[in-house]
């Protein structure tokens, strides 16, 4: 048989690998350039925006107004640190045990932001957004005082009623008023935007003495999450945000402990104050 001629192939039909798509209005980069949230890095922002107004535009993807600024950086502030809490003292002992790791020690402190402290601002905002939320059309206007005590008192029954502690009211120092709360209150009523978070926190102040029989103060980190919800920032992003103002608190802690260091004491003093004691098995029922 005489030998077929070559022939070339049958083309294969080109196929269309889907290509990967990532979506992102925030950083991106190429040879000459870096562009955040639509603006030239080097040329828009360094210099020219403030770390607070960059965070909170990177939250919310829209430029904050120079008052919402303001208070957004007046939280920061009050958050930032407190002394020797136990965020601040696990920081200090992370970096006794382990100097080479910076970050392990800003972490252990971060991690330590909880129910009892830095999530207050957290669960109030939660709370007090969920009690606007359920007024929909029935909203009163901001300066309808009687209104907003009546909301204030039905809240304030409906968790005594269902043995819920309300978020954001009490501190176990600052018995006669945290210092931080009005000041915040204040400068929002400054900047316009003392929004109905803030009027019903405000409102419960006034109110929950008739419906608890005694008289707590409205906190600073429940303070700080009215007025956060007011901002119209992300509820489920409120704990970062408080977190982001403690970072820089813990930074100073950080820098005071190799300045002067206190976490060697403390290490010292619970070790040998330590009292041994027998063995006591838990319950099933704890």
């Amino acid at each position: 048989m005489p030998d077929q001629p070559h022939l070339p192939a049958s083309p294969t039909p080109p196929t269309s690998p889907t290509v990967p798509s990532y979506p992102t209005a925030l950083g991106a980069s190429d040879p000459k350039r870096i562009t955040l949230l639509g603006q030239d890095l080097a040329e828009d922002i360094m210099g020219s925006v403030g770390f607070g107004e960059l965070a909170f535009w990177l939250a919310t993807q829209r430029r904050p107004s120079p008052g919402e600024t303001r208070v957004f950086e007046a939280v920061l502030a009050a958050l930032a640190d407190h002394g020797f809490t136990p965020t601040a003292i696990v920081s200090r002992l992370t970096y006794l045990s382990a100097p080479d790791s910076v970050q392990g020690a800003l972490a252990a402190g971060l991690l330590g932001g909880g129910s009892r402290f830095l999530g207050v601002t957290e669960d109030t905002g939660h709370f007090l957004n969920a009690v606007v939320t359920s007024l929909g059309d029935d909203r009163p206007a901001p300066d309808d005082r009687p209104a907003w005590d009546a909301i204030a008192l039905r809240t304030a029954q409906h968790s005594r009623d269902a043995h819920e502690l309300i978020p954001g009211l009490g501190h176990h120092l600052h018995k006669e008023g945290d210092p931080r709360t009005q000041r915040l209150m204040d400068i929002a009523h400054e900047e316009g935007v003392f929004g109905p978070h803030l009027t019903l926190f405000e409102a419960i102040g006034r109110t929950h003495p008739s419906v608890l029989g005694r008289t707590l103060p409205l906190n600073g980190a429940g303070v700080c999450g009215a007025a956060l919800a007011d901002l119209g920032l992300p509820l489920p992003l409120l704990r970062g945000f408080a977190l982001l103002a403690r970072t820089a608190g813990l930074i100073g802690q950080l820098a005071e402990e190799i300045r002067t260091p206190v976490a060697r004491d403390i290490f010292a003093s619970v070790e040998q104050h330590s009292t041994p004691i027998p063995p006591s098995p838990a319950s099933p029922e704890e």
